[in-house]
């Protein structure tokens, strides 16, 4: 295969998991930039959430490839079946260190911001709203990573184009969509 064919082949596969990364980006903005009042509600917040959103790019997209090449190495078949312990693995590996993660940086945040002297919230707080915003986007994103990647691969598609901009776009709606509600609960009404 031509250098040519390989390369129209990868645009034509990527093309539109990009546009739609953009755009998702997009409204993720906007959704940030509405969040105001989440923001002057929870001190700190604002100091978590690119960590947040960092660390949902980073750990699905990895689950993503572990599914991608499980199915390359046809481990795991592009379906769920209730008895694949492997995809239940991965899963479970995943949304672990995911809300890993989530408390990590938002304990980080706290030990950072108020060693400089700084307005934050309760370590409570903050570890709260960061792992209920943890665990909402990790399931959604769980589930938009296994379909999208068996989806791609049953089509003919690599899932390795489509994983990094489908967690990227996705991990940041669900992520701020989440951290939204995480400090309604956490917070109360706001």
């Amino acid at each position: 295969m031509s250098v040519r064919r390989v390369a129209a082949t990868a645009y034509r596969e990527a093309a539109p998991a990009l546009a739609a990364s953009v755009l998702g980006g997009l409204f993720a903005g906007a959704v940030l930039g509405g969040m105001r009042a989440q923001l002057e509600a929870v001190d700190g917040l604002l100091v978590v959430v690119p960590a947040l959103l960092a660390t949902r790019g980073n750990v699905y997209a990895s689950f993503g490839a572990r599914l991608a090449t499980g199915l390359h190495q046809g481990i795991i078949e592009p379906h769920v079946a209730a008895g694949d312990r492997r995809l239940r693995a991965a899963v479970g590996a995943a949304m672990g260190n995911g809300l890993l993660a989530s408390g990590f940086a938002a304990a980080v945040a706290f030990g950072v911001l108020t060693a400089l002297g700084r307005p934050v919230a309760g370590l409570a707080t903050l570890v709260g709203v960061a792992l209920v915003a943890g665990l909402l986007s990790g399931v959604a994103l769980t589930g938009a990573v296994v379909a999208v990647v068996f989806a791609g691969y049953r089509r003919g598609y690599n899932p390795d184009t489509l994983v990094g901009p489908l967690v990227t776009t996705t991990g940041d709606l669900f992520g701020l969509a989440f951290l939204v509600l995480a400090v309604r609960l956490i917070v109360g009404g706001v």
